[in-house]
């Protein structure tokens, strides 16, 4: 995810299915992304953003 990595975040390992974890070193932030096609669910990502520690305005940027 683009939006991840312009915020410090790389790709960490594999998750169950077709998730991966994500982590931005600097921080010790973790996330888990679905790596599934078509659009995120809303909800999904609020929780996304939620555990990156980051406002919706910076994820966006």
């Amino acid at each position: 995810m683009a939006c991840l990595r312009r915020r410090g975040f790389e790709y960490l390992r594999p998750g169950k299915g077709s998730h991966e974890f994500w982590i931005n070193r600097e921080t010790g932030k973790v996330t888990m992304v679905a790596c599934h096609p078509g659009d995120i669910p809303r909800g999904t990502l609020r929780a996304i953003i939620t555990q990156t520690g980051l406002t919706t305005e910076e994820f966006l940027m």
